[in-house]
């Protein structure tokens, strides 16, 4: 089994686990998770700007219905990406943000190293579901694919992972096979009729979409029509109901 770096590895994985584009900018600290791209055949697209970036990967994520991935660097790097992570976690948008931290020895003391932050976990976290740090390639895997997991399974929202320098640079062994991924919870049948025969039976039904039905929006057309309701959309539901539906509230 031919060990590569952990950062390359972890290209690899992403593209086994159908990530096609990465969006993010490479540094000397996150030099590690690049070497694998072009190598697993991921198409990268480099912003001016690390905000940059999480906007592309949210616009990314929106439009295709897969999770939007970006690499930055420690530091500055993802602190500059944390307001598109901030407007991913509120809109409830699928991203993965793996960044570099401070090598394993120079963390939490203080010594002034080049993008040290006091809490860089801590501050991502602020801003998304999660943020933890990978001490090592098999903690590495998992988060990944927990992150994964939960994007299938649960409300999507933007994760954040952080692996040393030195950890992204040690040879690793190849990432696991894919587990298999977690259905999103389906509503029984007889729960359906039961819901169908409470609509059908209302007098001035109204229905509110926002954005976790946009992939549902066909299904939301043909109801609306059928029960003739009323429709309002949020910001992030806006385009579920087509604009010249009569009974939508703009």
């Amino acid at each position: 089994m031919t060990k590569r770096p952990l950062g390359a590895n972890i290209s690899h994985m992403l593209k086994a686990r159908g990530v096609d584009v990465i969006f993010g900018i490479p540094g000397v600290h996150n030099i590690e998770l690049y070497r694998g791209i072009e190598e697993a055949g991921i198409t990268h697209v480099l912003p001016r700007h690390e905000q940059g970036a999480g906007f592309m990967a949210d616009g990314y994520a929106r439009a295709t219905g897969k999770p939007g991935v970006a690499y930055v660097i420690t530091g500055p790097g993802l602190c500059n990406i944390m307001t598109a992570m901030g407007q991913a976690y509120s809109d409830s948008v699928p991203m993965l943000v793996v960044s570099s931290c401070l090598e394993t020895k120079d963390r939490h003391i203080g010594r002034g190293r080049l993008h040290e932050m006091r809490d860089q976990e801590g501050a991502a976290a602020t801003v998304c579901d999660w943020s933890v740090t990978a001490p090592d390639a098999p903690a590495a895997y998992r988060l990944i694919d927990a992150a994964f997991a939960e994007f299938s399974a649960s409300r999507a929202r933007p994760k954040h992972i952080q692996v040393p320098i030195d950890v992204l640079g040690s040879p690793a062994d190849p990432a696991p096979d894919q587990p298999i991924a977690p259905a999103k919870p389906v509503a029984r049948p007889e729960d359906v009729a039961a819901a169908a025969e409470w609509l059908l039976g209302a007098r001035r039904p109204l229905f509110i979409f926002g954005g976790g039905a946009a992939l549902g929006f066909e299904a939301a057309r043909k109801l609306v029509r059928l029960t003739r309701a009323a429709t309002m959309c949020t910001f992030a539901g806006r385009g579920i109901i087509a604009p010249d539906y009569p009974l939508n509230c703009q």
